[in-house]
């Protein structure tokens, strides 16, 4: 029936565009809007708008900000001298999980991977290594919090060579997450022991 209401067909493509939505999951999404109130469905889409226009990329740490300067960056309680370097913004939301950390955050937004032709340019690499360069804000310690996963690994031995040199520690989660794993699906009890068994790379 969907397939012949074009503008609900349409909806449920651009609903499976979405990362990890499939075709089925889509058409329900779509069902669901329909049965939004008016003024729901447009405060719906006013959300996603919103999103879009007000969200951006903290100039420090280049994770996700509607304000200026992130609130993690801008807080002067946090330990400014430890970078803890994550895939993506998901992955800060984890880490956040556990309430001992309190260093910062560096947001790489992907790995390096030669098979899907992500190179370490189209990372946020670069602005990284301004950051450990600042000598108003020395850095002592880097963890490279990146997955378990053949990506994980080769861009945590990619960093260790670039950040090395400059005279900076950089550590690797311990292997309390699994191999293979993704961070944002570890509990908190998990991360914490990764974090405390982190080792020098």
């Amino acid at each position: 029936m969907a397939e012949y209401i074009e503008s609900l067909s349409l909806l449920a493509e651009k609903f499976g565009r979405l990362e990890g939505v499939g075709k089925k999951s889509a058409m329900r999404m779509a069902f669901s809007v329909l049965e939004l109130e008016h003024e729901e469905a447009e405060d719906f889409a006013r959300a996603i708008l919103d999103a879009k226009e007000k969200i951006h990329l903290c100039p420090i740490c280049q994770n996700l900000t509607d304000r200026e300067i992130c609130p993690i960056c801008a807080d002067e309680n946090r330990d400014h001298a430890l970078i803890c370097v994550v895939r993506d913004a998901r992955a800060v939301l984890a880490m956040e999980k556990v309430r001992e950390y309190r260093g910062t955050y560096h947001v790489l937004h992907g790995l390096i991977s030669p098979m899907n032709g992500i190179s370490p340019d189209q990372l946020k690499i670069k602005e990284l290594l301004l950051r450990v360069d600042d000598p108003e804000h020395p850095v002592d310690e880097i963890i490279v919090a990146t997955n378990p996963t053949v990506e994980g690994e080769a861009t945590a031995m990619y960093l260790s060579k670039l950040l090395r040199p400059l005279g900076v520690q950089v550590t690797r989660l311990a292997y309390g997450v699994p191999v293979g794993a993704d961070l944002e699906y570890a509990d908190e009890i998990t991360l914490f022991r990764a974090l405390e068994g982190r080792r020098e790379v």
